[in-house]
Parts: structure tokens; sequence; C-alpha cells
């Protein structure tokens, strides 16, 4: 089986050479870490052969950010060394930020040639996966190592789950390699016993983002504060992680806002930073007044668009939100994480596509702590919430209400890795031995 998916693999790889040969050529994408993710263990990462390891992998973003208070803890309850790999530009950049670019690197290509040397130069003891990266050779190759295998913050999307199931037979023998299961919601353990994950390996712990920590206040939120209270600007809509087809409509309601509110500032934060350009020339089209962060010096902002060209300054930007929109919910993309302005006490607001977060807009909705709108109502819900602001406050309150009782994942989430450590390997020297003498095997 993982000879043929190896095969199926490089085939299919090759078959997409020239889309990411395009990707690298424009947007300078998977062109940073190309060695490392073929298998080239990074000399800053190496460790002392004695020396014991954890290696979490954490593809993007929102991973990172969902580990970091359980790495933190992780620390304080096992005397090892911790080591984080991501799969994307912007989740590699915020990591080595957290975690020290000598403790991060990319996550390899699921090839034994790629997988194996970082295996046998980190050793780990524990590898844990956040939420669902289910990749055949990597894990079958981790837990021939010895190492014991843990998949955390475990969640099955309504999208994929169809995918899983069709695939059961065959995906059950690659989840035996997991030792561990953490499930955020009981819907979510249930959905991994149906796509073959073992029942008494599957646990439910809760959802580590709900344990991450506010964001700090930035020079930056701290300037257009200033900026904004000297020109009066009214409401202040902040709108973060669009995406494609997101836009338009948004500047369409945000044009209806400014003509009863004049004064009024859209905060304008597109999820991928190749799409800043066309952001822009979308505003330039539409013939709506901006400014761009990256150029913005300081000069006065009284009515029109911010457009917030960087990356990791969102999460701080809430802040200043009479209303936040958070994107990837107006297109059928799954939605984006509600907790960073829930966490500000923000009126929030999203689409009617969610599927990613199912479980956590729906328990935000139970609570009348979010507005889900479709196209259509996006405009009439924004001039309801400007024009009462009891209810608008009352709202974002419920948000931060609701974000705080669901803390207590990460606790669950290390008591659960530390037994798991603890518990008796069988033969480890054996496996090891194995393990180091499967040559090339699966390459």
């Amino acid at each position: 089986m993982y000879l043929l998916y190896s095969a199926l693999l490089a085939a299919g790889l090759l078959i997409s050479l020239p889309y990411w040969l395009f990707e690298m050529l424009r947007h300078g994408k998977y062109r940073t870490g190309l060695s490392e993710r073929l298998g080239r263990v990074p000399q800053r990462i190496l460790t002392d052969p004695g020396q014991k390891t954890i290696w979490i992998h954490a593809v993007s973003v929102g991973e990172v950010l969902a580990i970091c208070n359980l790495v933190k803890d992780l620390k304080q309850s096992l005397p090892r060394r911790i080591v984080v790999s991501t799969t994307t530009d912007t989740g590699q950049a915020l990591a080595r930020k957290r975690f020290g670019q000598e403790n991060v690197f990319y996550f390899p290509l699921d090839f034994g040639f790629s997988v194996r040397p970082y295996l046998q130069q980190l050793r780990p003891e524990l590898i844990v996966i956040a939420e669902t990266e289910f990749w055949p050779n990597f894990l079958r190759l981790a837990q021939s190592s010895g190492a014991k295998v843990a998949v955390v913050n475990a969640r099955i999307s309504d999208r994929s789950l169809p995918g899983y199931r069709r695939w059961r037979g065959r995906l059950s023998k690659v989840l035996k390699n997991v030792d561990l299961f953490l499930a955020q919601t009981p819907t979510d353990a249930r959905r991994l016993a149906e796509i073959g994950a073992s029942a008494e390996r599957i646990k439910i712990s809760g959802n580590l983002k709900y344990d991450m920590e506010a964001p700090a206040t930035i020079p930056l939120v701290s300037q257009l504060r200033d900026v904004l209270g000297k020109a009066q600007a009214a409401p202040i809509i902040v709108c973060g992680s669009t995406v494609e087809g997101e836009e338009g409509l948004l500047l369409r309601a945000f044009e209806n806002v400014l003509a009863s509110y004049p004064q009024a500032v859209m905060i304008l934060a597109p999820r991928r930073p190749e799409r800043f350009d066309q952001v822009a020339g979308l505003l330039e089209q539409l013939r709506i007044r901006f400014w761009r962060r990256s150029t913005w010096r300081g000069e006065s902002i009284s009515s029109g668009v911010f457009l917030l060209d960087s990356i990791g300054e969102l999460a701080s930007i809430y802040a200043l939100a009479d209303i936040a929109f958070v994107g990837g919910s107006l297109e059928p993309f799954g939605g984006h994480n509600i907790l960073e302005p829930a966490q500000h006490g923000v009126a929030v607001v999203v689409g009617n596509h969610t599927a990613n977060f199912r479980d956590m807009v729906a328990l935000f909705q139970s609570r009348n702590a979010v507005r889900v709108v479709g196209p259509a109502e996006l405009p009439l819900v924004w001039m309801e919430l400007i024009a009462n602001p009891e209810e608008r406050r009352a709202l974002g309150a419920r948000a931060a209400e609701t974000a705080q009782s669901q803390t207590g994942a990460t606790q669950r989430t290390v008591e659960a890795l530390v037994h798991l450590l603890k518990a008796e390997k069988s033969a480890p020297d054996v496996e090891l031995q194995n393990f180091a003498n499967e040559g090339t095997r699966l390459q």
C-alpha cells in the first residue's frame, strides 16, 4: 500500500510541477525551505545525540497560535527539547518568532527519503500533530522509529469527512500508527472512529484555540487609535482574513455605511499576502479612498479604507474595531477563527460558510454572541449594530464571555501527552534498530 501511495504522490507532484514552478516564480511561494522539505535537516536544529526531543507539527499560522501555550506547558511538565515544523511560509515565520529559529523547520514531503533524515537526526520520543495531518509514510515511519504519535486538537471537517469515509479501509491502516487522538468535540471523536481510528485511542480534550492568549498591543494599534481619534473617525469596521470574492461584497456594504456615516473607516486585511496588490487594485477601481499599511507614515485617516497589507498584526488590530467581520465565510471557504476579535470583546459578524469552525460558531450562536449573515444581510446587520451601540457592546461582551468559558483544553492535552509518553514502550531498542535497518524501503 505504501509503495503504491508513494508512487501516486510522486506522479501527482510531477503532473502539478508547472503549477508549483509558476507559484515560485510569480509569488515566491514554496521556494523558501525547499531543501528542508526534501529531507535536508538544517544545521540550526541539530541536537545532541542524547537529548530527549518532542516534535510538534503545526501546518500554518492558526495551528502555530494554537500550540503556543501547549509548548510552554509541555516544557514545564517534561524536561525535553521541543522542535516545531510548519508547512506554510507564514506559519514558519510566526513559529520562528515564537519558538526561535533554532527550533523550527519546514515539514518534509511525505516520502521516506525526506522524512527519515529528520527522525534519525532528532530521534523524537513524542511526535505531536496539530489538528488533522494524516501523512501515511510519515506516520508509519514515525511509529517505526519508536516515537509515540499523538494527533491533538483533532477535527474532521464536513468537507473532508466524505472523502475519509470512502477511503476508510486503507485509512484505518494508516491511523493504527497513531497512539492517541485528542478530539476537539464529541462530533469530531465520533467522526474519527467512523473513518477508522481505534475508539480506545480517542479522547475529547476541547479546542486549544480557546486557550490562545489575547495578543499584546503593538505600536501600530496605538498609532492608529491616536490618528483615528484625532480625526473623529467612526465607526471602525475591521474585516480580517478575507478571501477572493469577498472584498467586493464587503466594500459595497461599506459604501452603504459611508452614505450614513461619512467618517467611517474600514480596516481590511486579506488572508493571503499575494493578494494585497489585487485588493489595492480593486479599491482603485471602486474609487474608494485608501491607505496601505506598507506605505502609511502616520497621516490622518478620517474616511475610507486602511489596507492592512502586512502579516502578524491583524489579531491586535481587532482591538480597534466597533464591528469585526471574520472572512472566508461569505464565500464557501469554510470560515476562519472568530476568537481573536471575541477576546477583545468586539461584536463579531461572519458569513454563513463556517464549516471549518462549525462547533465554535454554533456555540457562539447558541449564546447570542455572533451574528451569522448572508451577503444580502450584511449591510443591514452592520447598520443595525452601528445604530444600536448598547446591543453592539453587549454582543461583544457575550463573545468575550463565551470564549473565556471554554478554556482548559491545553491542560487536558498536556496531561494526556505526559501520560502517553510515560506509558511503557514495547522493546524500544528493537523498534529503533528495525527502523534504522529499513534502508531505503518505502521511499
